[in-house]
C-alpha cells in the first residue's frame, strides 16, 4: 500500500508541474498584450513599455514562470490585474458558492443513478428496464443548458418554487435562502451526470448478476434480486467510486456554465469573466487551482478505492 501511495502522489506532482508548465505557457502565447489592455488604446509605447516592465513581462518566461509557481507553492496565487486583489483570496470566496454547488450536483447525480441502474439491470429483460435505460441516454444527450432552462420554466417560472437566478448578498449567512438558491443549478447538473452515471452503474450491476458468487447464493434459495443486494451491490459501489473522479471533473466543467446560466458568483463564472478581461495572472490562478482540485480528487478516489477493495489490498 505504502508503494501505492507513493506512486500515486508521485504521479499527482508530474501532473500538477506538467499542468502548470501548460496553462503557463498557453495563456502567454495568446494574441493581444497585457500592457495595451492595461494602459487603454491613448496609451504611448512608453507608457505600454513602463506598465510590462512593472508587470515583469520583459523577463524570460523560465524565469516568470519559476516566480509564478514558486508563490502558488506558498498560497499565493499572484494579484488580478482589474482588481488589484489577491487571487487566492477571490478563489476562496467564490469557492464558497462553487464548492457546496459541486457537491449537491454530485449527491443528486449519485442518489439518481445507483437505484435507477439497479433496477435497469434487475429489469432489463422487462418493459420497466428498457424504459429506464432509453430515458437515461436521452436525458444524458440533453445539453445543460437547456435542461438548466426547462428546469427554471418549470420550477421558477410556473410552480414559482425556486429562485431563476441569482445568490444571497449576505452569502451562507443564511444557509436556507443560499441553499435554496442552489437547487436549480445543482438538479441540473445532477440530473444530467445522474443520468450519464446510472448507465455505467447498469453496466457494473449487470456484470455484478453474472457473477459465480451470485448464481451461488441463487442456488442456496435467495431470489436473485436478493442474492444481488447482498453480495453484489458492494461490488458495484465499489465500481462507482472508481469513476468518482471523471463524475468530479465533468461537474467542475458543467459548474463552469451552469454559474454563468444561474448568474451565481462561483469561481466559473469568475473564470470566463477575467478570460474576457484578459486577467492573466487571476485566470492562470483560477485554472491551476481547478486542475489541482480534480487531480488531487482522482488521487483520493484512488486511495480509497485500494483500501477497501480487498482484491487490490491482497495485489499490493
Amino acid at each position: 500500500m505504502i508503494r501505492f501511495t507513493l506512486t500515486r502522489l508521485a504521479l499527482l506532482i508530474l501532473g500538477l508541474f506538467l499542468a502548470s508548465v501548460l496553462i503557463f505557457l498557453t495563456l502567454h502565447v495568446l494574441p493581444g498584450d497585457v500592457a495595451q489592455l492595461i494602459a487603454g488604446t491613448n496609451a504611448t509605447a512608453e507608457q505600454i513599455a513602463r506598465i510590462r516592465d512593472q508587470l515583469g513581462l520583459t523577463r524570460p518566461l523560465p524565469l516568470q514562470y519559476l516566480d509564478w509557481i514558486g508563490g502558488a507553492l506558498r498560497g499565493d496565487l499572484g494579484t488580478s490585474l482589474v482588481t488589484g486583489s489577491s487571487v487566492s483570496d477571490e478563489l476562496r470566496q467564490k469557492a464558497q458558492v462553487t464548492l457546496p454547488l459541486g457537491l449537491l450536483s454530485l449527491l443528486i447525480a449519485v442518489v439518481i443513478a445507483l437505484p435507477l441502474g439497479v433496477v435497469a439491470a434487475v429489469q432489463r429483460h422487462r418493459a420497466g428496464g428498457a424504459v429506464l435505460s432509453i430515458g437515461a441516454q436521452a436525458v444524458a444527450a440533453v445539453p445543460v443548458v437547456w435542461a438548466g432552462m426547462m428546469l427554471v420554466i418549470v420550477f421558477a417560472v410556473t410552480l414559482g418554487w425556486l429562485p431563476a437566478q441569482g445568490f444571497p448578498r449576505s452569502g451562507w449567512t443564511d444557509p436556507g435562502l443560499a441553499l435554496r438558491a442552489l437547487i436549480l443549478p445543482a438538479l441540473t447538473i445532477g440530473v444530467v451526470e445522474g443520468a450519464l452515471l446510472m448507465r455505467f452503474v447498469r453496466s457494473a450491476t449487470l456484470q455484478a448478476l453474472d457473477q459465480d458468487y451470485v448464481t451461488a447464493a441463487a442456488a442456496k434459495g435467495l431470489t436473485r434480486t436478493r442474492a444481488l443486494v447482498r453480495h453484489g451491490l458492494p461490488n458495484v459501489g465499489l465500481s462507482i467510486i472508481s469513476v468518482l473522479g471523471l463524475q468530479i471533473a465533468a461537474i467542475i466543467v458543467g459548474a463552469v456554465v451552469i454559474e454563468q446560466l444561474f448568474s451565481l458568483p462561483g469561481i466559473g463564472r469568475m473564470l470566463v469573466a477575467d478570460v474576457q478581461a484578459r486577467d492573466i495572472p487571476k485566470v492562470q490562478g483560477e485554472l491551476l487551482a481547478l486542475t489541482a482540485f480534480v487531480l488531487i480528487v482522482g488521487f483520493a478516489v484512488d486511495l480509497v478505492h485500494r483500501l477497501i477493495d480487498p482484491r487490490q489490498r491482497e495485489a499490493s
